[in-house]
């Protein structure tokens, strides 16, 4: 039996967020730390977070981006993860707001796609270029659909307000060391440094569902 998990990235796979994780690598953390908390405070918007931030990456390599997502802090269990999903014959996506040629990084881990925003380092931003909290919903029914499955054939894992319409929408959902309003929705809660937990609890309610 086929199923689909789909996984947030920031706060769920990734114990902080991209955009400052590859600054810290760069040696800008503090200019980007400020923007994140700007942005986080309601003072600028999404385009104007990357007006600002993708500056400071103008002359990365494919390289330095490759050393930094491996020195990020990422959550315990991810690559044991997804190769039991995998195993099974089972299907991931990772949906972030966090730019794709970040996020698809995890197709080295087993992710079988990938998605998030299409800017890139010293480029421009754009709301055209960026992902919602829709898209999130947008997406993972459309793969749904190309797969042949159900809503109830699939679990959402996510830790924030970018995961909240999905939440809402599929009946099998997992919070990862979520925000009191994602705990709120959520089908099941999690919290600590292990996704391999995460996970456990995400099976169960899909095992439960459809025996």
């Amino acid at each position: 039996m086929s199923r689909l998990h789909v996984f947030d990235m920031d706060g769920t796979l990734l114990l902080g967020a991209a955009s400052v994780e590859l600054s810290r690598f760069l040696g800008t953390f503090e200019a980007a730390d400020a923007v994140e908390q700007a942005w986080l405070r309601g003072e600028i918007s999404d385009v104007g977070f990357w007006e600002r931030v993708l500056p400071l990456w103008a002359d990365v390599t494919d390289e330095q981006i490759d050393k930094a997502f491996d020195a990020a802090p990422w959550i315990d269990g991810v690559a044991e993860v997804f190769a039991d999903i995998a195993e099974r014959g089972e299907h991931i996506i990772v949906i972030s707001q966090s730019p794709l040629f970040f996020v698809r990084r995890l197709q080295r881990w087993g992710a079988h796609r990938a998605f998030g925003a299409g800017v890139e380092p010293g480029g421009r931003s754009g709301e055209d270029l960026l992902l919602t909290a829709q898209d999130k919903v947008d997406i993972t029914t459309s793969v749904l659909d190309d797969l042949g499955l159900t809503e109830e054939e699939c679990v959402a894992y996510g830790d924030s307000t970018s995961d909240v319409l999905l939440f809402q929408r599929l009946p099998h959902s997992v919070a990862v060391n979520g925000t009191a309003r994602i705990r709120g929705i959520a089908a099941a809660v999690y919290d600590g440094p292990d996704l391999r937990e995460a996970y456990a609890a995400g099976r169960a309610l899909l095992d439960r569902t459809l025996r």
